[in-house]
């Protein structure tokens, strides 16, 4: 096993790292920018080391900093976490050719998954079904419009280096198009340095259900169950759950082969994440993106499988089998996570400030990973992800019971938080039923 571990990340998913190192006694290192300093995951790191400003491109991003940081330490592995240079592929080479241990999938899967394009094109090649949309980049407004006519409308338009719900507009006719096609393209070059674009057929009401994928160390890849996505604003996640209620034990089965079919296709390893959309009328699906790191929503499935993922991470990339029995894995029960996020939870827009209440609920089936606590101030240099509170029990029923009480005992002041959205949500008639898509948090404002 690996015995020291540089966590490349910040708040809430650097402190859920270190949590697992040190209880696995390995040696956990922090890395953190000036505004950080008086975070919690600086201070339960053994060492932290300053890598710069506020800026994430002078700290969080700044890979000679981090690099320096690993070598001044005796680090002999670094974890990404998710976001930064979490999905970089150079990033993951440089590591490695610096002789550390890199805590992620290979570069050339990353690589292969990064452009959204070419994803596409190797999953149709695999046998995962896509979307009906472009092959190629659509090089210029004409050929968008081409490709649209073709694929009919409406469609989405996506920067073809896009993630995390960035980089994508909808265009129900042709004059839309032609507006979103030149506002992506803008958006792509300035935030990916890459202005391709990709025109795909749009479905306006569809679920956004997720596989998670864990490449292991002998070369197989196996697939850990589904989550289900669908509670977004602005294309970004606010809840997730597993299983989703959307899946039937057929359409499980199904999702699961496709997922580890894309795994294989890119000779994936360590943990990873597929990303497709579910049209609920006919229970089709299309491949979306791969995520080539943990993600956000991971402990809905540790919940649900009885696994820590950081810990499969770990063993992984130091060349050991897993923890469990691939061959015997039975989901158990049902899990909920809820993004707790400095923002206004009527129009979610970003509401930083000086923590100066934060008392979490605690209780049966209930987990709280934060990235902060009383006294600490949620700056605007980063997500406004504070805290994630995951609730799990034997049924979906039960936990949203108990997510309800939770919730109301989750007391946040100073910043703005969308904990009152959350109280909102789960008393929604549509959320409740589990019968709700990607629309549900727009139809509820």
């Amino acid at each position: 096993m690996i015995e020291s571990l540089l966590v490349a990340n910040r708040g809430e998913i650097a402190r859920r790292i270190i949590r697992t190192a040190r209880r696995l006694g390995i040696r956990a290192i922090a890395v953190y920018s000036e505004a950080d300093a008086d975070l919690p995951f600086v201070a339960e790191a053994d060492e932290a080391v300053l890598v710069g400003p506020p800026n994430p491109a002078q700290s969080y991003r700044n890979v000679e900093a981090i690099l320096a940081a690993a070598k001044s330490t005796g680090a002999q592995a670094i974890h990404p976490g998710y976001g930064f240079l979490s999905e970089n592929a150079e990033f993951a080479r440089t590591v490695e050719s610096s002789g550390l241990i890199w805590v992620g999938p290979g570069a050339d899967a990353i690589t292969a998954m990064g452009d959204k394009i070419n994803a596409r094109n190797l999953m149709a090649a695999a046998g995962v079904p896509v979307a009906p949309g472009t092959t190629d980049p659509a090089a210029d407004l004409d050929a968008a419009v081409a490709a649209a006519a073709g694929i009919g409308y409406p469609v989405m338009v996506k920067a073809a280096a896009g993630g995390g719900g960035m980089g994508m507009g909808v265009a129900a006719d042709e004059a839309a198009l032609r507006t979103e096609y030149d506002k992506v393209r803008a958006f792509a070059e300035r935030m990916f340095g890459d202005g391709s674009v990709l025109i795909e057929r749009y479905f306006p009401r569809v679920r956004h259900v997720e596989v998670q994928i864990l490449g292991l160390a002998d070369g197989r890849v196996i697939a850990l169950g589904e989550r289900e996505c669908s509670v977004q604003r602005r294309n970004q996640k606010l809840v997730e759950e597993s299983p989703s209620p959307a899946v039937s034990p057929e359409l499980r089965e199904r999702f699961l082969a496709a997922a580890v079919r894309a795994g294989e296709a890119v000779g994936y390893r360590n943990a990873g994440t597929v990303e497709c959309l579910l049209d609920p009328a006919t229970n089709e699906f299309f491949f979306l993106e791969m995520n080539t790191r943990l993600q956000v929503e991971h402990p809905v499935t540790e919940y649900v499988y009885g696994v820590d993922l950081v810990e499969e991470q770990l063993r992984v990339a130091s060349g050991l089998a897993p923890t469990f029995d691939p061959d015997a894995l039975v989901p158990r029960g049902h899990a909920i996570e809820m993004r707790i996020n400095a923002e206004d939870p009527k129009r979610f827009l970003p509401g930083p400030g000086v923590i100066r209440t934060w008392v979490e609920p605690t209780g049966e089936g209930v987990r709280v990973d934060s990235g902060y606590t009383e006294g600490n101030t949620v700056t605007p240099f980063y997500d406004s992800l504070m805290a994630k509170l995951i609730i799990s029990g034997a049924t979906r029923d039960e936990v949203i019971e108990r997510a309800k009480v939770a919730v109301a005992a989750f007391q946040i002041e100073g910043p703005k938080n969308n904990v009152p959205f959350f109280a909102e949500l789960l008393d929604n008639e549509e959320f409740l039923s589990g019968a709700y898509d990607t629309g549900i948090v727009s139809r509820m404002r």
